[in-house]
């Protein structure tokens, strides 16, 4: 939901136990309690659609039903000890400041730590206003302690009674296409060179020689069959070298989607696929609100911050993530 500051103000002295995105000014004027939060100036609301907004904070709440909240602060080398300190029977929230040591360490390690994929784990990056990139820092806040962080993550614990269980899903509407399979040898959130069907090729010269729509991700399939997105940032011709928003792994074949005919429709139709009347948490990449033009437009029941990189137990893009919780 869309709230005011005060409104937020209300909700935490209440007792109330929140999931929060806004701008920083608005975060550093709350009080302490349940509750963690990431910085965003975009949202999927119910009431206006997307929308940038530095004047209101977008809350989700956490369940009544919820029997425990534990909040903690993770430094980079503790990030693998999340699956560890998850509930056995609940979910776990993280939010991790956009371009810091958590955000990259996390984005190439997590797939590799212990029981990542035993326990689900949601959340997603906080980022700043595009146009601000570089300029500000993003940050994401301990409720709990009052502290700021732009270095750490955050993650919000929460234990679930024996007959609810939680289930992440994602809406992607990209499928692979058929053309060619594409590996790396190094990993990272940047590369020079690949194979093309094993046969070595400068990545960037291949995007330029085949007349790729950057806006289209490569895709990758996990460790639980789910598509991973790999977006791409940024295409450096002179320097022949290619950024992304989450990082490639080494040996793991990806090949580019499918051209949409209508990208709008496509994820449309998805979302429609994935109706749930009142979802815990959604949150939806920055790059659909911009590519789609989502501006004044609604994706029905699932809000939520626009972030700068989705968590659905391991870091996705160009997705739309959400948190369900069901009887088990």
């Amino acid at each position: 939901m869309l709230l005011t500051l005060t409104d937020t103000i209300n909700k935490i002295n209440s007792g109330k136990r929140l999931l929060l995105a806004g701008d920083e000014t608005l975060l550093r004027q709350l009080p302490t309690g349940h509750w963690i939060g990431g910085t965003t100036p975009y949202f999927m609301t119910a009431e206006k659609g997307g929308m940038e907004s530095t004047t209101h904070l977008f809350a989700n709440e956490i369940p009544a039903f919820a029997e425990n909240c534990h909040i903690l602060t993770y430094a980079e080398d503790q990030l693998r000890h999340i699956p560890a300190d998850a509930p056995d029977n609940g979910f776990s929230v993280i939010i991790i400041p956009y371009a810091s040591p958590a955000h990259f360490f996390y984005a190439q390690q997590a797939p590799s730590f212990p029981n990542l994929f035993a326990k689900p784990i949601v959340g997603w990056v906080a980022g700043v206003h595009l146009t601000q990139l570089g300029q500000l820092t993003p940050k994401v806040f301990n409720g709990k302690t009052g502290e700021m962080f732009d270095q750490h993550a955050v993650v919000m614990h929460v234990s679930l009674p024996f007959e609810k269980m939680a289930i992440i899903q994602t809406v992607n509407p990209f499928e692979p296409d058929l053309g060619d399979q594409i590996t790396f040898d190094t990993e990272g959130f940047e590369v020079t060179d690949c194979l093309i069907e094993g046969q070595p090729q400068n990545f960037a010269e291949y995007l330029l020689e085949q007349q790729i729509d950057t806006r289209i991700p490569l895709i990758a399939k996990n460790a639980l069959g789910m598509r991973i997105n790999v977006a791409i940032q940024h295409l450096d011709t002179t320097a022949k070298r290619v950024r992304f928003y989450a990082p490639v792994f080494k040996g793991v074949n990806y090949r580019f989607a499918a051209p949409l005919e209508d990208y709008i429709s496509g994820f449309k139709e998805e979302i429609v696929l994935h109706y749930v009347d009142t979802p815990v948490f959604a949150c939806n990449c920055v790059l659909n609100y911009t590519y789609l033009n989502l501006e004044g437009k609604r994706t029905g029941s699932l809000v939520g911050p626009m972030t700068f990189g989705e968590i659905a137990y391991q870091l996705v893009t160009q997705t739309l993530v959400y948190l369900d919780i069901g009887d088990s």
